[in-house]
């Protein structure tokens, strides 16, 4: 084992994402979601004025769209009130200049992301990090030897401010639209921070980019958005992480994704997911992939008192490829609904869906998916495989899948296995050597192998330690 390696076994993890620094903020919104909040927000930010009357378009949708609650076995969202939520906290570092020394930023800042090792993971893994605190991101920093190819990594709102025209053309109008559903329609109000990434024709990024959202404050939302656009024949991996602190209050995260997949580019996308117990987790995630692309969605969620997240991919031209995997994990008192979306729109395209589930103590976690094959899209194939672990007798796991098939000359496959940690295996293990506790962690570690496999060593040792906390209940 190297010494990187070593060196993550033996961290703290819980301490590193229970620990909560005092709030200082620039600027702060009032609770709520009204057309003057969203008018000193976009004020503040200094936004042009187009992107000022999609936000007030998108409140608009908000306003008049209800709260999704007819889908069967959907977590209860009815503690999910906007008017108790701060839409908007600016910290308090001059986040406009454009902060690409860690050293430049105030020392709660800083001590909080070097708990989460954000500078060590930049140093050994990765070739650009994007840093957000609270609504804002706080660090942007990007490899030279990236930049003299002409990749863009920057957060979102200098986005709006520098590549105007790039963003105005993809922003909320091809991948989700405000009117896609109720959070996407907040989302599109609300937005702040985030990450934009540009990678031009011809050019493969070696080594991954990572964005780190990270809520402190009790009683917030954070909701950035994240473009990305891989040209012809290119590639990038992007990777994001994100936590939030326990609080008694609620908090809300409600992030909005949007990946342009080129002609023959291919892009993977990463998230490790531990928010704290009190937040609810509502994402809006879609990629659209062209010609002979590939799209790669590989995601982990735990530690939220309810998660609705299913990205989902548009396969637009022939030959393209989407791949998802998933880890969902659900304790006490947890709902994890997750799955996946994939709509085969054209002829040759080829679609896996991988979904792993682990709850326990009482905690529901569900797959809910949809596989839309469209007539002409002959020739095109898709196979959706979901395993479900469980602890005990109290907890539940369900599979939902809907298939839309309107071409015949296509292969469709779909599996399910539900199972129980039987005795006889930890009885094993522990005949040889193992207590209950580490045969159970042994079991469950072979269980979603398959996934953390194909994330980078650093993440997937990082994963394994937040299941591992998770089954002893320290999270959260």
């Amino acid at each position: 084992m190297s010494s990187d390696q070593e060196h993550l076994r033996e961290t703290d993890t819980e301490d590193r994402f229970d620990f909560k620094k005092e709030e200082a903020a620039a600027f702060k919104a009032d609770q709520g979601l009204t057309e003057e909040t969203i008018r000193l927000i976009s004020e503040d930010k200094d936004e042009p004025e187009w992107m000022l009357k999609r936000r007030l378009r998108a409140l608009n949708l908000w306003q008049e769209m209800p709260m999704p609650a007819d889908w069967p076995g959907q977590p209860d969202l009815s503690e999910v009130d906007v008017n108790e939520i701060v839409p908007y906290i600016r910290p308090d570092v001059d986040v406009r200049a454009g902060v690409d020394d860690w050293e430049e930023l105030p020392e709660d800042i800083k001590d909080t992301f070097d708990k989460l090792g954000i500078p060590e993971a930049e140093k050994n893994a990765l070739s650009g990090v994007g840093a957000q605190y609270e609504s804002e991101v706080v660090y942007q920093n990007m490899q030279e030897r990236w930049e003299e190819k002409g990749v863009i990594f920057c957060n979102m709102d200098e986005a709006v401010q520098e590549h105007e025209e790039i963003v105005k053309e993809y922003f909320m109008t091809k991948c989700v639209p405000p009117s896609d559903n109720k959070f996407a329609a907040l989302h599109g109000a609300i937005w702040s921070g985030g990450s934009f990434v540009y990678v031009p024709e011809d050019v493969t990024v070696e080594m991954p980019v990572q964005a780190y959202f990270r809520m402190n404050s009790e009683g917030m939302g954070q909701f950035e958005h994240t473009l990305i656009i891989a040209e012809p024949n290119s590639e990038v991996h992007y990777i994001e992480g994100c936590s939030a602190p326990k609080y008694s209050a609620f908090n809300l995260h409600s992030g909005g994704v949007e990946v342009i997949v080129k002609e023959n580019a291919h892009v993977q996308y990463s998230t490790v997911q531990n928010w704290s117990k009190n937040t609810y987790n509502l994402n809006t995630k879609r990629a659209i992939a062209e010609k002979d692309a590939t799209m790669e969605w590989i995601s982990g969620s735990m530690g939220s008192k309810a998660t609705m997240l299913y990205p989902s991919t548009i396969l637009k031209g022939p030959g393209a490829t989407d791949n998802h995997i998933t880890i969902a994990f659900a304790g006490e008192g947890q709902n994890i609904d997750t799955g996946a979306k994939v709509y085969h729109n054209a002829p040759k395209t080829k679609s896996t869906i991988e979904s792993k589930s682990i709850s326990k103590d009482g905690g529901r976690t569900n797959y809910r998916g949809l596989v839309h094959i469209a007539d002409g899209a002959e020739n095109s194939s898709t196979s959706v495989e979901c395993d479900a672990l469980m602890f005990d007798n109290e907890s539940t796991s369900d599979t939902m899948p809907y298939m839309e098939i309107n071409e015949s000359t296509v292969d469709v496959a779909h599996e399910a296995t539900v199972g129980k940690i039987g005795d006889e295996d930890v009885f094993y293990l522990q005949s040889r050597g193992l207590d209950d506790d580490d045969a159970k962690q042994m079991i469950v570690s072979g269980f979603i192998e398959p996934i953390t496999e194909e994330l980078p060593i650093e993440y997937a040792v990082e994963l394994n330690r937040l299941v591992e906390l998770e089954m002893e209940g320290s999270l959260g």
